[in-house]
């Protein structure tokens, strides 16, 4: 009798799916993406904050985990 293998719930983490530093993205410097963007503002207004309009997807991606811990969005 063979076992099926289970199937992982969507945003289960895999393994080589480490999440990593937005510093070492290869993509980093490119300008941030529009979903960035509209998440940046979206906190930005919950926290009271302005956003820098010219950041990068490594620089949003560090303004985004700073908001989300100012506005308790953090997941704690």
């Amino acid at each position: 009798m063979s076992r099926k293998p289970q199937k992982k719930a969507p945003g289960a983490k895999q393994p080589g799916n480490a999440i990593k530093d937005p510093d070492q993205w290869t993509t980093g410097e490119e300008p941030m993406t529009g979903a960035q963007e509209s998440y940046l503002h979206t906190l930005a207004t919950e926290a009271g904050e302005e956003v820098e309009e010219d950041l990068t997807k490594a620089e949003a991606s560090k303004r985004i985990d700073d908001l989300r811990e100012k506005t308790g969005r953090d997941g704690s």
